[in-house]
């Protein structure tokens, strides 16, 4: 099965959607914020970051999702800058205070070959959302040098529909965080008015797109759509509301990777209400409320404490990681 960018370039479709991402750079509205600022002349907005995308590492990634790290690993990028403001991020030495160094498009498309020679199953871009046209753009350039296995873009969901659009026939695999339902939490905790709002039109387009995850008889996905939720303490992810959306308007065999890592990283400290970990109890209500609405593709933890799917925390240095 090749990538639905194979199809794409050969059809000068990816060109189409290359042009009209960085048009929209130019005034930027790439995501909801809608800074308005020229980023084609290096201008800065709300995710600190001008033309040149910006890397912190770039490595083979073993703590997806099964289906994602698969034996070989994930061909995981890690991206400077953020257009949200988790004040509990584990990776903020290069999402919010951006350590890392900017790149070429032609040296993004490099780590993306170099990547798929190291063996892994797809290229993962982590915080995709402010460089999209710059991914564009290299991977041009890396699907005209050989690039030929699947995009995961790896996101925290605070998306405009009309930006995913542009992403169909391009990116097979979507990972989407599904991170609030309630649009104070989201402004207290990631500075993001209307998340909510905005996180439904994305993953519902991204549903349209890819539909249900499609794994081979590998378990390695090759297409399709999984949503990660994040359970905070104190019930602050809204995991009821959020369960009976993805059961009720995207799809109810919709992969759910319902993650229990949470710990309070960065200024987490500061807000009483997320200033510890989660406890087993709240770990188990989620469950059952994923379970409640149907959703029974995916993947849970089913011992508290083991950490399955925490992945690692990144540091902040531009090398590829053993």
């Amino acid at each position: 099965m090749h990538p639905a960018y194979t199809a794409s370039n050969s059809k000068g479709a990816l060109d189409k959607a290359i042009d009209a991402a960085f048009s929209m750079l130019e005034s930027c509205c790439i995501c909801p914020r809608r800074c308005k600022v020229n980023r084609l002349k290096n201008e800065q907005g709300f995710c600190k970051t001008g033309l040149l995308p910006k890397v912190c590492s770039f490595m083979p990634h073993h703590g997806e999702e099964p289906p994602i790290s698969g034996t070989r690993g994930s061909g995981t990028i890690f991206f400077s800058h953020c257009n949200l403001n988790c004040v509990y991020c584990q990776n903020y030495e290069f999402s919010q205070q951006g350590q890392g160094r900017e790149v070429e498009f032609a040296d993004l498309a490099g780590f993306m070959l170099e990547l798929q020679n190291m063996g892994c199953h797809n290229i993962n871009l982590v915080t995709p959302t402010h460089v999209m046209p710059q991914i564009l753009k290299a991977l041009k350039i890396a699907v005209e040098k050989g690039l030929k296995v699947p995009i995961v873009y790896n996101t925290g969901g605070y998306e405009l529909p009309e930006a995913i659009k542009l992403l169909e026939g391009i990116v097979d695999i979507y990972l989407p965080d599904a991170r609030y339902a309630d649009n104070e939490t989201a402004i207290k905790y990631s500075s993001a008015p209307d998340y909510p709002k905005y996180n439904k039109f994305a993953i519902k387009e991204m549903q349209q797109q890819v539909g249900v995850a499609r794994i081979d008889k590998e378990g390695i996905i090759q297409r399709g759509l999984i949503i990660r939720h994040l359970v905070l303490p104190n019930h602050l992810s809204g995991t009821e509301k959020v369960m009976r959306f993805i059961a009720e308007e995207v799809s109810p065999e919709t992969y759910i990777s319902l993650m229990s890592q949470y710990l309070p990283y960065y200024q987490a400290s500061n807000f009483q209400d997320i200033a510890r970990r989660l406890t087993q109890e709240e770990y188990e209500e989620a469950k059952e409320i994923m379970y409640k609405y149907g959703l029974s593709n995916g993947w849970v933890q089913e011992s508290y404490g083991l950490e399955r799917f925490a992945g690692v925390h990144i540091k902040p240095s531009f090398k590829k990681e053993p």
